[in-house]
């Protein structure tokens, strides 16, 4: 018998203990994603009845697992969260989170709205949009990444609140991304086409705003992990910070500081772009200093199109070079 005649049968053994290392991979790998299925819906079920057991009203409605064998998914028809005690209360529509088995480590989540919020001291709050989907690159022991992206997004007061619904605001995009970096926490965003309602502010009146930025939170991986409530005591970096409305720009870029009593402390360099429409603007929002606006403003268009200068605040007294912007209200 020639060699040639030797090689089929020990072709057909190889090929038929590889099948079989992929059976039993397979099986094994089977087994794992439904007993890690079983261990989601067993252990939410838990937490669920944890929450509820100690006077908590939560739910994730309809909870699913699906997606086997090429990615794990989870759904929920609605999320609900009410603490009476506290008086606080957030509930949102489906809830739908996937992660392909070929991209274990980044899972992404999409979420329908309205979303819905109560908190003491804050009116009841209806924010919705048209899309909006959550990512995470998971690692440890912080994720090395956590975006949002929203589309149509728009805000107001509840309507369930008993009276009219105020409207807050609306933008055509959102988006947001942040990052440990050492003990910092890095954020990356930008907005378009936002419009904030004049009563949501008093009467104030905005045009729409496109904006963007990149901002540092100093020592955030410390205040995620001890959950802090209170801008009072913290800082940031503005790596750079720029509004815009037609030819209207404002570009900035410094830190900023929040002492123990809300106030804030900033040295900020402020770049213009078209001071005279940024005038018109900044009259409009803050109608009280108006004419002290228009006057400095003037004198800053004699400087050229794009002028820079410093944006001082002390204590909540803002003042752009010589041109004095009013006081800000101490913040929580």
């Amino acid at each position: 018998m020639t060699s040639s005649e030797e090689r089929p049968p020990n072709f057909r053994r190889r090929l038929f203990w590889l099948a079989a290392f992929l059976a039993v991979l397979f099986g094994i790998y089977s087994a794992g994603w439904f007993y890690l299925a079983d261990k989601v819906r067993s252990e939410t079920d838990k937490a669920v009845a944890e929450l509820n057991g100690n006077g908590i009203d939560a739910d994730c409605a309809n909870l699913t697992v699906s997606g086997y064998p090429l990615s794990f998914a989870i759904s929920c028809d609605n999320l609900a969260y009410q603490d009476d005690t506290r008086n606080v209360a957030v509930s949102s529509g489906s809830l739908n989170a996937v992660t392909q088995i070929t991209r274990i480590l980044s899972p992404f989540a999409e979420l329908r709205g309205p979303l819905r919020t109560s908190f003491p001291g804050m009116a009841p709050l209806w924010i919705d949009w048209d899309n909006l989907r959550a990512g995470m690159k998971v690692s440890w022991p912080l994720p090395r990444r956590v975006s949002l992206e929203a589309k149509g997004l728009s805000g107001q007061t509840d309507p369930a609140d008993g009276t009219d619904p105020v409207e807050l605001f609306s933008a055509g995009t959102a988006a947001g991304q942040l990052s440990p970096i050492g003990q910092d926490i890095g954020y990356v965003g930008s907005f378009t086409d936002l419009e904030i309602d004049s009563d949501a502010i008093d009467g104030r009146v905005l045009p729409p705003l496109n904006g963007s930025g990149d901002v540092t939170l100093k020592n955030g991986v410390a205040l995620i992990k001890t959950q802090a409530r209170s801008l009072r005591g913290q800082a940031v970096d503005i790596t750079k910070l720029d509004l815009s409305s037609g030819t209207a720009r404002i570009t900035m870029s410094g830190p900023v500081s929040v002492n123990a009593d809300g106030l804030i402390d900033a040295n900020l360099m402020i770049k213009l772009n078209d001071p005279k429409a940024v005038a018109a603007i900044l009259g409009a929002a803050i109608p009280e200093q108006k004419n002290q606006i228009e006057t400095g403003f003037a004198g800053l268009a004699l400087l050229g199109n794009e002028p820079s200068m410093p944006l001082r605040i002390v204590k909540g007294k803002a003042s752009l070079g010589f041109i004095p912007l009013g006081k800000i209200k101490p913040v929580e």
